[in-house]
């Protein structure tokens, strides 16, 4: 089953602190319905004309991240367990996917749901806790129409608690035009979960470019592979040799062919 070791680790839920405002009359989080509503976002569009505020306090809207990737990931912070963990482990892996697609190659914004307490500042309080990060990470504050319009585009769902926010565990791929192309769960998921689809991205870029430089860099990243052994991507030289055998192959029965056609004519 596709989501068969997801659905688990996508049901996670942060409850580190207390919601700002808490509605008693809130329904409650169901996990299958969250995990439907977040499946279902896969290919929407997100409206590229919302704007937060980032933690330096300028305005930014969805438009500007246009043009690469962007991996969006949902938090509030208040949470003490799992918003800071889940934040942690998607900087070791975008540092992972950087060193295999390059600097630049991608953005992520961390965005606060929690209205009436991320603001700006904590924003910035938290990313500074969790720091360094690379200038492409933005971490974002909104209003609650705004936060509401993204995370429904998002397919993102939470529900307020006495504890805090149950929630979707959820980093959304979106794509250079600002689809979301992909969903990844939990707060400590597989590499390639991740980096593989941003390749896939990638290698689509670079195959919509007529150069050499963009056809060597396409055979690069197309070679490189995870390695579970050591929890690394490493360029894989069997990939490269298996197309020469395969070409030279090709070549042989085609030159065997051509010659049996010229005794025959």
């Amino acid at each position: 089953m596709r989501y068969k070791a997801t659905i688990v680790a996508a049901m996670l839920v942060a409850t580190g602190a207390f919601a700002s405002t808490p509605d008693p009359e809130a329904p409650t989080f169901d996990a299958r319905i969250a995990l439907q509503a977040s499946q279902a976002a896969i290919g929407r569009s997100l409206a590229p004309e919302l704007a937060f505020t980032d933690q330096l306090g300028k305005r930014r809207t969805l438009a500007e991240f246009q043009g690469r990737p962007l991996i969006i990931s949902p938090i509030y912070t208040s949470c003490f367990g799992v918003c800071p963990t889940t934040t942690t482990y998607l900087r070791q892996v975008a540092d992972m996917a950087r060193a295999v697609l390059g600097p630049g190659s991608f953005r992520v914004l961390t965005i606060g749901f929690d209205t009436g307490n991320d603001t700006p500042e904590r924003m910035r309080e938290f990313a500074t806790a969790r720091g360094p990060f690379p200038p492409d990470w933005v971490f974002g504050a909104a209003d609650a129409v705004t936060i509401r319009t993204l995370l429904t585009g998002l397919g993102f769902t939470y529900a307020p608690t006495p504890r805090g926010f149950d929630h979707m565990v959820q980093a959304t791929l979106v794509d250079a035009e600002g689809v979301v192309y992909r969903q990844v769960y939990g707060q400590q998921f597989e590499p390639p979960q991740l980096v593989d689809p941003l390749k896939r991205l990638a290698l689509g870029q670079r195959a919509r470019e007529d150069t050499l430089e963009a056809m060597i860099e396409g055979v690069r990243l197309f070679c490189t592979v995870f390695d579970p052994k050591s929890g690394r991507y490493r360029f894989d030289w069997s990939i490269v040799l298996s197309f020469m055998i395969g070409v030279l192959c090709f070549t042989g029965v085609a030159v065997f062919l051509w010659r049996s056609w010229r005794r025959t004519s």
